[in-house]
């Protein structure tokens, strides 16, 4: 699959962006959307022209149920899985495909538009990432602040909760957390904290063993 240079990219964006608003009734706003998150990559950028196409259209939580909807199903599915990854399918193959796939799925015209212009522009195979990078977007207009506490063994109720009481007043006015706990036996004891997708507080017993062991080694 070719490549795009940052201008390319840039360009087709330009182009492309306009399709999302295709075909509805209603005039969309002319006012400028105030994206919540800054991304980057291919997913970022395809993502965020989706958030501004569908939060001018108000579609932002009817889009974002529909593409959690559409992830599920890709990542059940294999067969789908296969076909949006095929490099052997022609873009005009497979956005006629994608048309026909989500003609009678009541979805939304921003939904459909967005995934004939992913069609179009080859970008299909990264479906996934970027209804991952929307769904980022989403959860960061909500003020939401996803918080993952990872333990050897499942947390206490009690001690979850003075954690995430804690943890509160880091935020800012307005946000709110969405605490998760998951286990991980390898970490040994002690916990990991994971605030969105950049901040990452290492309290386990693996790592305090790590930082000992490497101390231990380089005194020798």
């Amino acid at each position: 699959m070719a490549s795009f240079t940052s201008f390319n990219l840039a360009k087709q964006l330009l182009t492309s962006v306009p399709k999302l608003a295709r075909s509805y009734a209603p005039p969309a706003s002319t006012k400028a959307v105030k994206v919540p998150l800054a991304l980057h990559g291919i997913e970022g950028r395809y993502a965020t022209a989706l958030f501004g196409a569908a939060s001018k259209q108000q579609t932002l939580e009817k889009v974002e149920a529909e593409l959690s909807k559409i992830k599920i199903a890709i990542e059940k599915d294999s067969k789908i899985r296969n076909f949006l990854e095929d490099p052997s399918l022609s873009r005009k193959n497979k956005k006629a495909s994608i048309e026909a796939l989500l003609k009678d799925g009541k979805y939304s015209e921003t939904t459909k538009n967005f995934f004939v212009v992913l069609a179009e522009n080859g970008r299909l195979p990264v479906t996934t990432k970027i209804i991952n990078s929307f769904q980022s977007l989403m959860v960061a207009n909500r003020g939401e602040v996803p918080v993952t506490i990872i333990t050897a063994k499942d947390l206490d109720p009690n001690i979850l909760r003075r954690l995430e009481k804690s943890l509160t007043n880091f935020l800012d006015q307005g946000q709110k957390l969405i605490v998760t706990n998951k286990v991980n036996p390898l970490i040994l004891g002690g916990l990991v904290v994971e605030i969105g997708n950049d901040k990452t507080i290492d309290l386990s017993v693996s790592s305090k063993l790590a930082k000992l062991n490497k101390l231990l080694t380089d005194a020798i």
